[in-house]
Parts: structure tokens; sequence; C-alpha cells
């Protein structure tokens, strides 16, 4: 799985800088597609770290990260489909906020599991 989700993380962040690269370069946009394309980067970098975590307890820290990394990707998302007038751009972030909650699933089912060995 860790190998599957590493490809995934990377083809988000992916995704994201393509859709960022076809939204207007505007001072308004700007903002979000800055922070946007920070934080769904993040997702994959710090995935990535918390595969090569030295404990449970750092794994399940770094992971977090990734959690709450993918949530602000998410909540940027959203704030681009509400104000994006373009419908070709709406429906690739629609799939794109669709597979960011996903990954935020995912995630947190691997939290709740990597929890539930700290306390076996």
């Amino acid at each position: 799985m860790s190998q599957a989700l590493k490809d995934r993380t990377k083809k988000f962040a992916i995704d994201v800088w393509y859709l960022c690269s076809k939204i207007p370069q505007t001072r308004e946009f700007n903002n979000y597609v800055n922070q946007l394309l920070r934080c769904s980067s993040s997702v994959a970098a710090n995935y990535r770290a918390a595969m090569r975590a030295k404990s449970n307890a750092d794994f399940i820290y770094k992971l977090k990260i990734v959690e709450e990394e993918a949530d602000e990707s998410q909540f940027f998302l959203e704030i681009l489909e509400k104000i994006s007038s373009k419908q070709d751009l709406r429906l690739e972030i629609e799939r794109l906020i669709k597979e960011s909650d996903e990954l935020i699933a995912i995630v947190v089912a691997s939290l709740k599991t990597a929890r539930s060995k700290i306390k076996d």
C-alpha cells in the first residue's frame, strides 16, 4: 500500500499543479493558488517522510501532517470551485476535491491502525 499511496499523493500534487497553471494569474487568485500549490505538494512530501519514520510515534506525527495538508488542500480547492467561472476548471476541481477526500480517509484509517499498535 505504501508505494501505491506514495504514487497517488505525488499524482495529486502534480494534478493540482496542472490545475493551477490554468487558473488566471490575477492578484485575487494568486494567494489561493500559491497556498494550494504549497499544501498539495506537502501532502506528497510528508507522506514520503512518514514512510521513512524512525518509530511508530514518528510515523503518526508525520501522517497527521499529511492529513492536515490534504484537508488544507481541500479547503483551497473548495474556495476555487466557488469562485471559478470556467466549467472545465470546476469539473477538474471537483475531481481533485474527491481525491483529497479519499486521501484524507485513507490517512485517517492509517492513523487509527497505527494508534492501535501503540496501545497494544
